[in-house]
């Protein structure tokens, strides 16, 4: 064997043809098939979140805007004087003079007015609702409970996102759960939206969404009608829960319109009536056109009057409920005041103004130096000379809000000018 051949022998792997591996096509389906399935799977998902962000990213990219709740406000009537001249004019007896026969009314027509009156009560009833709030805890036992809070809720409103209600603050304090039954029982979750802690009131919301088409079908938004019309004598019917049981409806009379309650930083009118009532009751007076006019505060009656009615003005309520029903805090100084009149200038030798007659404990109030018996002036440059314009200038503050107001304070036997800087604050 020459060289030639043996080389050829030796490296005659290298002239072997390699041939391609056979395709397992069963192999590449299942491969396939497996590709085809994730990417099904990976859409699927992707569809999925996408669909489930898709609002919260709408609302983060376009978010929509509440609309707020505004309340007609209420002009307090002014007493229109007559000329003297006329006032002398005896009264002119009339030509033609109808005579009235008065008939004799009998059972049945009491009982037909009596029903007219309930059916404006009955109607008033879609407004309200069942507020509870739920506490829970362990006994010594170290077994858990349940403590439910109720009364009575008016809806006041509806901003496009959410349902307004007006209640008392004391029934949801310090309360893991908030819930709302309707009127047909339909119960949904609650939330606290603001407060005021002077009078205590308070508007929780109910997520729209939450409410079934069947209830809010059912729901009426309440009126708040013009308190400044309500006199003593004045008919008014007593909703929500005055006596404990909700969805009650009372009838009475206006027993007295004219008296005040001093609040801090506000004086409000109190109606006092002759309707019975429990004295943790709760609710709004209507009057005969179905309208809000009283919400029923039984903390502010006195004791005396603990077994009727006792409710405040809902036409100076308004500028309150409306703020917090938008989410605005209420504008808190920490003062209990009273005009001083000029027959009351006059006779206890006090300068014109607003009387302070006393302070609450860590306010902004006491913080800024002011002390009872001082008398406001000046809040911010402007002359004060009632209480009314005192709540009209501190309400268009806003907490954090820098505040000068001038006093007068007795040294001696005079009076001298003080200029205090208050703060304002949040009463909680």
């Amino acid at each position: 064997m020459n060289q030639q051949e043996q080389n050829e022998q030796e490296f005659a792997f290298i002239k072997e043809k390699i041939k391609d591996k056979p395709i397992n096509k069963k192999r590449f389906l299942i491969r396939v098939g497996y590709h085809f399935l994730c990417a099904v799977i990976f859409g699927a998902v992707a569809c999925f979140v996408f669909v489930w962000l898709k609002p919260y990213i709408e609302d983060w990219l376009y978010p929509e805007e509440k609309s707020a709740i505004s309340i007609p406000k209420d002009d307090f009537p002014k007493e229109e004087e007559k000329p003297e001249e006329e006032a002398e004019e005896p009264p002119k007896e009339p030509e033609n003079q109808t005579v009235v026969v008065q008939e004799e009314l009998e059972i049945e027509d009491y009982q037909s007015l009596q029903n007219k009156l309930y059916a404006i009560g009955k109607q008033a009833n879609k407004s309200v609702v069942t507020v509870t709030g739920v506490t829970s805890g362990m006994d010594w036992f170290n077994t858990p409970y349940e403590n439910e809070n109720r009364a009575s809720g008016i809806v006041i409103g509806n901003n496009g996102q959410e349902l307004l209600i007006l209640t008392e603050k004391k029934v949801i304090t310090d309360v893991q759960a908030i819930s709302i039954t309707f009127i047909d029982d339909t119960v949904v979750s609650a939330s606290l939206k603001k407060y005021d802690g002077n009078t205590g009131i308070a508007v929780i919301s109910v997520p729209l969404e939450t409410i079934p088409e069947g209830t809010m079908n059912q729901v009426e938004t309440a009126c708040l009608g013009n308190s400044y019309t309500i006199n003593q004598g004045s008919t008014v019917l007593a909703i929500g829960s005055p006596l404990g049981t909700n969805y009650s409806i009372l009838c009475g009379t206006i027993t007295s319109s004219k008296n005040e309650v001093s609040t801090i930083d506000r004086n409000y009118t109190i109606f006092t009536t002759d309707i019975v009532g429990s004295a943790s009751g709760s609710g709004v007076l209507i009057n005969l056109k179905g309208e809000i006019v009283g919400l029923v505060l039984q903390d502010y009656s006195s004791s005396s009057d603990r077994n009727t009615i006792t409710a405040l003005s809902v036409s100076e309520l308004k500028q309150v409920i409306e703020d917090l029903s938008n989410g605005r805090d209420i504008p808190y100084v920490g003062l209990r005041l009273s005009t001083v009149t000029d027959e009351i200038a006059e006779e206890y030798k006090i300068p014109k103004g607003v009387y302070i007659k006393s302070v609450e404990l860590d306010s902004p109030a006491m913080a800024a130096g002011l002390q009872e018996a001082d008398v406001i002036t000046m809040i911010n440059g402007e002359e004060i000379t009632t209480v009314e314009q005192y709540n009209q200038k501190i309400y268009t503050l806003n907490p954090e809000d820098n505040v000068s107001i001038t006093i007068k304070r007795q040294s001696g036997e005079e009076y001298v000018d003080f200029e205090c800087a208050a703060v304002i604050g949040i009463l909680k």
